[in-house]
């Protein structure tokens, strides 16, 4: 009897044994499915997971904990806690395997701890004797242009017949020339300049002027020379002073006073313009006015405006510095100079028609 009660007695300590154990195993599995909460253990380290592909989990959404106030599907930062680090010798990567495969992230961002990525240290103080050469010229061989002289310092020339016609007029005809020249630096030039006109077979009138030229300005320059006068009547010499230059809208002047003896003065003012139909094509229109401060009759010439011309020349360059061309000039003399001429047979308003050459070296 006694034995019965101890099997019953038994028994009975199995059963509530074997209902306890099932009582208490949902609320493990539950325990263990469930986040740690903020007052737990220590989140785990992802760092320290080898192999895992972090790159993967950005953006992944973790449970939040019973007592966060964040919802449900918020993003929540880990925190990783920081250890020192211990370089590793890395082991060699398989064949065919990313070789940053199961790196440890966290330690990536220190460049110092990647093999093969030292950085230089920056260079400070003066830099070594051998840096550069000693001509910076870095092995590069020097070439002729190299000793090309700048600021104008070369002296260079040019020689231009600007005009070398024939003429047809009311007077009848003629040859007339006009030409150019200088030679000198961008500062300083000695300038030669010449014109006149040869009518019935003999030299009717001609000048000759040699001036110092020198530069005060971008487009001016000042000049002081010589002129002088031949052909027919007596010959004339002067002292002659002006400028020359570019004028706004691309218009050339020329404005020369001149002085001689006996109390003679002149002046004259020249200007123009070329204007473009092509880049061969172009029409050069021309004015020029003479002035006398006193009467020479040896020469025909009154005192006060003497006369004054226009011309229009249509040119053709076949090259640049060959270029036939047309045109037509009107003359007109005034005062005492216009007399002159009337006593001498000529026209006091005359046109004529030109063809020449222009020519520039």
């Amino acid at each position: 009897m006694s034995t019965n009660h101890r099997i019953t007695a038994v028994s009975l300590r199995r059963s509530l044994l074997l209902a306890a154990l099932l009582l208490a195993m949902p609320p493990a599995a539950t325990a263990q499915s469930a986040p740690a909460s903020s007052g737990g253990t220590a989140p785990m380290d992802m760092g320290a997971m080898p192999g895992m592909d972090h790159a993967g989990m950005h953006g992944m959404a973790m449970p939040a904990s019973a007592g966060s106030s964040a919802p449900p599907g918020a993003e929540t930062p880990l925190r990783k806690a920081r250890k020192p680090h211990v370089p590793a010798t890395p082991a060699a990567a398989p064949a065919g395997t990313h070789p940053m495969h199961g790196m440890d992230h966290g330690a990536a961002h220190d460049v110092g701890a990647m093999p093969g990525m030292a950085m230089q240290p920056l260079q400070v103080g003066p830099a070594p004797a051998d840096a550069r050469s000693g001509d910076y010229s870095d092995g590069i061989a020097a070439s002729s242009a190299h000793a090309l002289h700048m600021h104008g310092s070369v002296p260079a020339g040019m020689l231009l017949v600007d005009q070398l016609e024939a003429f047809h007029g009311r007077d009848g005809n003629g040859q007339s020339w006009e030409a150019a020249g200088w030679y000198g630096s961008d500062t300083d030039k000695l300038w030669l300049r010449s014109e006149g006109e040869r009518r019935g077979g003999r030299l009717d009138d001609g000048e000759v002027e040699a001036l110092w030229d020198h530069a005060v300005a971008a487009f001016w320059s000042t000049q002081l020379g010589v002129r002088h006068d031949f052909g027919a009547g007596p010959q004339r010499n002067w002292a002659a002073f002006g400028v020359q230059g570019l004028a706004p809208y691309w218009f050339e002047i020329q404005a020369t006073a001149y002085v001689g003896p006996s109390g003679r003065s002149a002046a004259r003012l020249r200007a123009d313009y070329e204007l473009l139909f092509t880049q061969r094509l172009i029409l050069q229109p021309e004015l020029e006015v003479n002035l006398y401060g006193k009467a020479d009759p040896a020469r025909g010439i009154g005192r006060g405006i003497s006369d004054a011309k226009l011309g229009l020349r249509l040119r053709y360059e076949i090259r640049r510095e060959f270029a036939p061309y047309l045109g037509v000039v009107w003359t007109r003399r005034f005062g005492a100079t216009a007399d002159f001429a009337r006593t001498d047979h000529q026209a006091v308003f005359d046109r004529q028609w030109v063809a020449g050459l222009r020519i520039w070296f």
